[in-house]
């Protein structure tokens, strides 16, 4: 762990005393190489699950994906920003890339977290880098409402966990994941036990979000900046994910008989937020509300809490992240040249930039789950436990699948193909950089696809 946790801190001083000269060269070279050294996560070689550098850092086959992801996430984000934030004077540039950092800073320690006050203290601490991000490089005056919703909305969720964890640390005499894992549950079907389960179930629902406290992430996704919705679709949504498979150990009785109206609101959710993505004018509120659908599956496959849906979750998180990271990436670039987010104003892109209509094809394919991709294989592990669940569901998430294909080939259309308006035809050509850019998105999930073992995590 501290083989990673070290450079990044180390990162600190090499942004601030850089000359400004080399400020992005050094900085995206000095993260890639972090990121390559978390690759040496994967490589397992523990028996117990665990691999430990302290008693309050660990790894084990669920966090060891989701910490790669994030390690690999920091060059791309500053990759990403450059033409961004370029214009501004060298020390917002500076303070700009250290927020990028200490979000990966605390992401790494939550995710690599073994007591749970200690998650729960990173988690919230992921709050205010975001929020810096959003509310001061977001794109318009509405950053700051946007900026108050994420807040709210998070702090609201996570204030009562906050209670009942406290709560349980004096009835178990721990919060150790590992110990409460082959500790005994001592739950009742009490009504204050239901309200103990909901207080810790809901932080990471609304983090998530589940349909219904999803109003937040549309704002928050299309006021941030390039980096700020990387960061939101790929990693701080599967921290609410990471959270309840952490908690569904702790919850076991209770989970049997509350599940269910969260499960229905997942499902439903799904079709809701595809049919909202249909009818999307803005192509980040689109990518934002095919997120809240994707995450409804993920939340489904956790509830259930079947290994099969547990590892579905898990790939679907992995896949997700990538391939919304990479869709937001691809909206940036087009939204840096037309200067417009609206879908119908900035048609027929494929005829200027025919290499930037295939990255745009591709990352919606993966999108929508083709085959072979890992996105495929975490939809289809989820919806098999969902029907073996309930046969029912399969109506469901049949139909929520269907609306995903639909909403994705009408982002590719209206973007990319169609008569090209005058008005864009003169628009300055793609850089080597943000080609790079969609390359080292697309990479990790191809390589993904023989060797899927990587981030299946528990269930061998």
């Amino acid at each position: 762990m501290l083989k990673v946790l070290i450079p990044t801190v180390m990162l600190f001083p090499t942004m601030w005393l850089t000359s400004p000269k080399w400020l992005w060269t050094t900085t995206t070279a000095h993260s890639l190489l972090i990121a390559l050294i978390s690759l040496t996560w994967l490589m397992w070689t523990s028996e117990t699950g665990w691999a430990m550098s302290n008693s309050y850092l660990a790894t084990d086959p669920l966090s060891t994906p989701l910490l790669v992801l994030t390690c690999w996430l920091l060059p791309l984000m500053i990759l990403a920003s450059q033409n961004h934030v370029n214009p501004e004077p060298i020390s917002r540039q500076r303070l700009y890339i250290t927020l990028l950092t200490s979000l990966q800073t605390f992401l790494i320690m939550a995710f690599g977290a073994t007591e749970i006050i200690m998650f729960y203290i990173m988690f919230e601490a992921t709050l205010i880098p975001t929020l810096i991000i959003i509310t001061r490089w977001g794109n318009q005056t509405e950053r700051l409402n946007a900026g108050l919703y994420f807040l709210f909305y998070t702090l609201i969720g996570s204030i009562p966990l906050l209670v009942a964890l406290i709560h349980s640390h004096n009835l178990m005499g721990t919060m150790n994941f590992i110990i409460l894992k082959i500790q005994q549950p001592t739950n009742s079907s009490s009504w204050s036990n239901h309200i103990w389960w909901l207080a810790f179930m809901m932080a990471f629902m609304v983090k998530m979000p589940l349909y219904g406290v999803h109003l937040w992430l549309p704002k928050a996704h299309v006021e941030a900046p390039i980096a700020g919705s990387m960061i939101l679709a790929a990693i701080l949504l599967k921290l609410g994910g990471y959270g309840m498979m952490r908690m569904m150990i702790m919850l076991d009785p209770l989970s049997k008989e509350l599940v269910y109206p969260f499960i229905i609101l997942a499902l439903w959710g799904i079709i809701m937020t595809g049919s909202i993505c249909l009818r999307q004018t803005d192509l980040k509120s689109l990518i934002a509300y095919s997120s809240v659908s994707h995450m409804g599956l993920v939340a489904g496959g956790i509830l259930i809490q079947t290994p099969w849906g547990f590892s579905g979750a898990i790939i679907l998180m992995i896949a997700h992240g990538l391939v919304s990271s990479m869709l937001f990436c691809l909206a940036n670039t087009a939204y840096e040249r037309t200067h417009s987010r609206t879908m119908i104003l900035a048609r027929g892109l494929q005829m200027i930039f025919p290499l930037t209509a295939v990255w745009w094809f591709i990352a919606n394919l993966a999108n929508l789950a083709l085959p072979p991709l890992p996105n495929l294989m975490g939809e289809l592990m989820i919806i098999t436990t969902l029907f073996n669940w309930s046969p029912w569901a399969i109506a469901l998430t049949g139909v929520g699948t269907s609306i995903t294909a639909g909403y994705s080939l009408y982002m590719f259309l209206m973007s990319q193909r169609g008569p090209t308006p005058n008005h864009i035809t003169k628009l300055p050509p793609f850089h080597t950089r943000e080609h790079l850019l969609m390359a080292l998105h697309l990479i990790p999930v191809i390589l993904l696809v023989p060797k899927p073992e990587l981030m299946w995590g528990w269930c061998y």
